[in-house]
């Protein structure tokens, strides 16, 4: 019996969208309490990750880091059977394409938005408006393909939901106006509503 995979950091992070994954495939762990302040002073996580950064796994004396990484690992190891799942090259391909593309597209900006909403760090409003505009065309681009499907890969939720709505739940905390994308809006609604992200919101 193996045991229970090992995520470092706290739910008010990235490390969200980690734990919302191994929730929605019912792996066993523990969340073991690691701040982002503090991260690169913490022996334990420097041995998974000599980054020093969260979020971090450690499953069974296997280390990986960085949160999508960790998501399309969990994904491929314990989601057989599960629709969470890609089922062919084609939709493994789209996974990935979509999980690169969050990060490349929107968590920039939205960071930016997020640690001014906060108070973490004060941004001007130059930069601030620069990142809402910068946000407009990747957020049409999503919108005008769930104008098509219900999901990301079709009439399922998948990982690939998952890691896009993980970055784009900041918006909650940013008030992030969607209505001008109502299929991006519905869809969020409906993936933050699973029982699994429940108590996960960085807001």
């Amino acid at each position: 019996m193996t045991d229970a995979i090992k995520i470092y950091g706290i739910p008010q992070s990235r490390v969200a969208r980690c734990v919302w994954m191994v929730r929605e495939l019912g792996v066993p762990h523990e969340v073991v309490p690691v701040h982002y302040r503090v991260a690169r002073e913490t022996p334990e996580l420097l041995r998974v990750n000599p980054n020093g950064r969260i979020p971090a796994m450690d499953d069974n004396g296997f280390a990986l880091f960085e949160s999508t990484a960790i998501n399309l690992y969990l994904a491929k190891k314990y989601g057989s059977g599960s629709a969470l799942v890609p089922r062919s090259l084609e939709e493994e391909a789209l996974v990935t394409q979509w999980s690169f593309w969050v990060v490349a597209e929107l968590e920039k900006p939205l960071v930016m938005l997020l640690v001014n909403a906060i108070g973490y760090r004060v941004v001007d409003e130059e930069a601030l408006a620069k990142a809402r505009s910068d946000l407009d065309r990747p957020l049409r681009v999503l919108d005008g393909d769930l104008s098509t499907r219900p999901w990301m890969l079709g009439d399922r939720f998948t990982v690939a939901d998952l890691n896009v709505a993980s970055v784009l739940d900041w918006q909650r905390t940013t008030k992030l106006d969607l209505s001008p994308y109502p299929h991006v809006a519905d869809w969020l609604s409906r993936c933050l509503g699973r029982p699994a992200f429940k108590g996960l919101s960085l807001g």
